[in-house]
C-alpha cells in the first residue's frame, strides 16, 4: 500500500469517528463542540502536511497526531462528566 493511500485512509477514518464525538457532545456543550473542531482541523492539517512532504518529519507530526488523538479522548470524558453532573 502506498503511503498516501495509507494517510487518506487514516484521515477518512479518523473523520467517520471524530463526527460522533460532535454529535455526541450537542448544543449544550458549544465550547467543548468548537475545542473538538479545532483538533479535527490541526490534525488534518498535520495529516495534509505529512502527504505533502512525503516523509515522517522525525516523527514529530506522527507524535503530534497522537497527541491530538489523546486531546480528543479527554474532551469526550470531560463532556461525558459534564453531562452526568447536569
Amino acid at each position: 500500500m502506498t503511503r498516501s493511500k495509507f494517510v487518506l485512509g487514516s484521515v477518512l477514518c479518523l473523520a467517520s469517528f471524530t463526527g460522533g464525538v460532535l454529535v455526541a457532545q450537542g448544543p449544550r456543550r458549544p465550547n467543548l463542540m468548537e475545542a473538538q473542531r479545532l483538533i479535527n482541523q490541526a490534525f488534518d492539517r498535520i495529516a495534509a502536511a505529512q502527504q505533502a512532504n512525503e516523509w515522517d518529519m522525525g516523527g514529530h507530526a506522527a507524535r503530534a497526531k497522537d497527541l491530538l488523538d489523546q486531546a480528543k479522548r479527554e474532551i469526550r470524558l470531560a463532556t461525558e462528566a459534564a453531562n452526568h453532573h447536569h
